[in-house]
């Protein structure tokens, strides 16, 4: 591993501090007929850091190396709206979460579905041969 290969990887970290930072959370408020609306977000992320050294026996042929990985996910969760004095929280509606849960209710309930009526065809079944 070089000299400057972790600190090179390390380097990149404030990069990431300022992805995850507050104002990233909380918009820029603007002003609407009087209105102030302020947009908040949902913020997560993740990441590592790696390094590694050649053997003895590979010292002379092959350089250790770092490497640094990260991911972000944000999401618009809501706004804050200030009027008179007064805030309010508007929540947003995310769509496709909503139409996903419903997919999986449905499938959890389709297969309910099946099982139940499976069993009652094997205890039917059972019963008749008994």
């Amino acid at each position: 591993m070089t000299d400057t290969d972790v600190p090179d990887a390390l380097s990149k970290l404030g990069a990431i501090r300022d992805t995850m930072a507050v104002r990233r959370v909380f918009g820029e408020p603007y002003r609407l007929d009087g209105v102030e609306l302020i947009p908040v977000a949902s913020i997560r992320g993740g990441g590592g850091v790696a390094g590694g050294g050649a053997s003895a026996e590979e010292s002379d042929e092959v350089e250790g190396r770092a490497g640094l990985g990260f991911a972000v996910d944000a999401r618009p969760v809501g706004v804050l709206v200030v009027k008179d004095g007064k805030v309010k929280w508007r929540p947003t509606v995310d769509v496709t979460r909503v139409v996903l849960n419903g997919q999986q209710i449905g499938l959890s309930a389709m297969t309910l579905l099946v099982v139940v009526l499976l069993w009652r065809v094997l205890i039917g079944h059972h019963r008749h041969h008994a």
